[in-house]
């Protein structure tokens, strides 16, 4: 006997899609071709037809909690070859969007960073306070360094005599209170996220004939995430992709940035507190190669994507994309010239450049679990899962 099913349709959730890129959602008559013609769609419940269907009548929980949306790269394989022009890519990545915000600690927030509306608040928070410990270093150091020197610590983290260093325009104690916590509370936004998103994506599977496990193994799932980090690390989805196929090297670029200057940050961040030598560091240190190498990534890969948004006329571009974009570049360049100018010995240029790289660094921060960043963790987890279902 078929199954019968109620079905409730959320129009606000269907208007949120249509506002965060899916306004082509309603041009989809359900011909399947995006599923026949997408080359990284598992044989066993293929994507992204059934999410097209599920979007339009707006069943929210069955997209939102859906692993299928986050296996998909957004190639452009089955928007260009939509007859109707439904674009079912820029549609999962609406859908990807809202999802973010669902599982994220802080809706407001959420709705904050999608909005261009909010985005002169996101800047200037991070501003002003910035602003203020920049005034504490440089006009109450004396202070502060007779405070510090009293419980045993240095206070500004300053480098050498004679040298420009930014850590006497924001004292690097200030920094590290600043972006510690904050790296801590996106961890734990992310690790509360992740609980729900895994349980939802194992029922979702479970309904949906996708996986025959009812109980979630973890120890499996582990391994399965071994098997697929070296996947995304070559990128293997993206070479299948034949649409957007020049997005492979610029995402490379990017990803393999962000992963040098997280190894950088942190290599120096051992030194500085468990070896007690501050900064700046020669330019002959082989990590200070790897940052600057990462940084130069860092600006040519965040260029060629937005070169790329640029020529996709076809390709359906919003605010979050641009947000997210800017922040790679802009993250990028003033990184650089931050490091440019302090050699050149412009003090005064390169601590207001080096203000706006630190709140560029905080936007980045506070705000990835909202951001269209967050997908590096939720595909991550995804296609883990897939890989764990056995879902080729």
């Amino acid at each position: 006997m078929t199954q019968r099913c109620l079905v409730e349709p959320d129009v606000d959730f269907v208007k949120q899609i249509v506002g965060l890129g899916g306004e082509t959602l309603k041009k989809c008559f359900q011909c399947a071709t995006c599923s026949v013609v997408c080359p990284i769609s598992p044989d066993n419940k293929p994507f992204p037809r059934k999410e097209m269907m599920a979007a339009s009548w707006g069943l929210k929980d069955r997209l939102v909690k859906n692993g299928d949306i986050w296996l998909c790269h957004q190639c452009g394989d089955c928007s260009t070859l939509c007859p109707r022009g439904a674009r079912p890519g820029d549609v999962l990545s609406a859908v990807r969007s809202y999802a973010i915000s669902e599982y994220a600690l802080s809706k407001r927030i959420g709705e904050a960073v999608n909005n261009p509306k909010k985005l002169h608040i996101l800047l200037g928070i991070p501003t002003a306070l910035f602003a203020v410990l920049a005034f504490i270093t440089v006009f109450c150091g004396g202070t502060m360094s007779s405070i510090f020197h009293a419980i045993g610590l240095e206070w500004s983290h300053g480098g050498h005599d004679g040298v420009i260093a930014h850590a006497d325009f924001i004292s690097t104690w200030f920094v590290d209170l600043v972006f510690v916590p904050l790296a801590l509370w996106v961890i734990i936004n992310f690790l509360l996220g992740l609980k729900r998103f895994i349980v939802d994506i194992h029922e979702n599977a479970v309904l949906e004939g996708k996986t025959d496990k009812e109980d979630l193994n973890i120890k499996k799932m582990i391994q399965a995430l071994i098997k697929v980090i070296p996947a995304i690390l070559r990128h293997d989805k993206f070479s299948q992709c034949s649409e957007n196929k020049d997005r492979e090297i610029s995402h490379m670029m990017v990803l393999y940035s962000f992963i040098g200057l997280f190894v950088v940050t942190n290599i120096f961040f051992f030194v500085l507190y468990v070896f007690h030598i501050p900064g700046p560091y020669s330019q002959l240190n082989p990590v200070k190669w790897l940052a600057n190498i990462s940084g130069i990534f860092l600006v040519i890969g965040g260029g060629l994507m937005i070169k790329s948004r640029l020529s996709k006329t076809d390709q359906t571009t919003v605010y979050k994309d641009w947000y997210l974009l800017g922040l790679v570049l802009g993250l990028g360049i003033t990184g650089l010239l931050s490091e440019m100018t302090r050699m050149a010995g412009l003090a005064g240029v390169t601590y207001g450049v080096y203000l706006i790289h630190l709140v560029l660094v905080f936007n980045l921060f506070a705000f990835l679990p909202y951001s269209k960043l967050a997908h590096v963790v939720y595909r991550t987890v995804a296609l883990t899962y897939a890989e764990y279902g056995n879902r080729k």
